[in-house]
């Protein structure tokens, strides 16, 4: 299948790693994908707060530009999946707010006839690619790796505008495609919560206690990474870390935290700088070593 590519903001700006794993992972699994080149950002939920019809408009102009295209919407930002999923949902369920949205469209010759499905990377992974096609595609098995899995907020909630009714296998993709590579997922009550990425700027000290808590948990727990399919939630929990750091007795966690590309094209043999693994705050070597020293996939 070919999809409407959708990378979102941070994966051009703050996580360029993002952008080069996952498009070295798509190559090599096959997926065609053609960019929205002049779509906008989606607003990450904090424009909605303040403008929400303004968020909407937004978003709807995307699904039109997709439309267009005649192509179902893939992303590699769990926070673009989320906010997008929800302006659907509202567009969908309220024809006159629709109209009035593709009102302002008209503008630009755009409008959204309510088509598009949109779908997150890992979701593709599972339910379309298939977690057997998936392996074949596998060159190590990282069975002496434990990964904790970070989905965050908005690919979690709210269910019902994600399609988890519809699509139960959601709830635990993470982990599936985590354990498909021969790691462990290693479970963490941190997993579905928030980052404290959205709270940053307005209370520093609880966004930083949030890492701290989220990455000492999942290290204690003996994981040697997390893994996350959102861009926002990696500039938190790696960027922050260090300072997070600092509020655990042993004032250490060097818990290193990969994209969801990264992890998969370890478990297909790509090199660490293929992947952009040396662009991290947290180092990732202890990582990549293992994933180095790891045997061969059984095919």
């Amino acid at each position: 299948m070919k999809y409407a590519f959708y990378p979102g903001c941070v994966a051009r700006g703050g996580t360029p790693e993002l952008m080069v794993s996952a498009n070295a992972v798509m190559d090599r699994l096959g997926i065609e994908r053609e960019e929205i080149v002049s779509a906008a950002c989606t607003g990450a939920g904090v424009l909605q707060e303040r403008n929400q019809k303004l968020g909407d408009a937004l978003n709807v102009r995307t699904f039109a530009l997709a439309e267009k295209m005649g192509l179902p919407i893939m992303t590699i930002c769990s926070t673009c999946q989320g906010v997008m999923s929800q302006a659907n949902r509202r567009v969908l369920r309220d024809p006159e707010y629709l109209a009035e949205i593709n009102e302002v469209l008209a503008e630009e010759g755009l409008e959204y006839k309510g088509t598009i499905v949109i779908k997150h990377f890992l979701w593709v992974l599972v339910e379309e690619i298939g977690i057997e096609e998936l392996q074949k595609t596998f060159t190590k098995e990282l069975s002496g790796l434990k990964f904790a899995p970070f989905y965050g907020c908005y690919i979690v909630r709210p269910s019902d505008a994600l399609g988890f009714e519809e699509h139960p296998e959601r709830q635990t993709s993470l982990e599936t495609v985590i354990e498909s590579t021969g790691a462990v997922a290693v479970e963490n009550d941190g997993k579905t919560k928030c980052c404290g990425l959205p709270i940053l700027l307005i209370n520093q000290s609880n966004a930083i206690q949030m890492v701290t808590n989220h990455t000492g948990e999942a290290k204690d727990l003996g994981a040697d990474a997390m893994v996350t399919p959102c861009p926002l939630c990696h500039l938190n929990l790696d960027g922050y870390q260090p300072k997070a750091a600092k509020r655990r007795p042993s004032g250490k966690i060097d818990l290193p935290i990969l994209h969801l590309p990264q992890m998969l094209g370890l478990a297909m043999g790509m090199q660490p700088k293929e992947l952009g693994l040396q662009r991290h705050i947290i180092s990732t070597k202890e990582v990549i070593g293992k994933a180095a020293a790891a045997p061969a996939a059984v095919s």
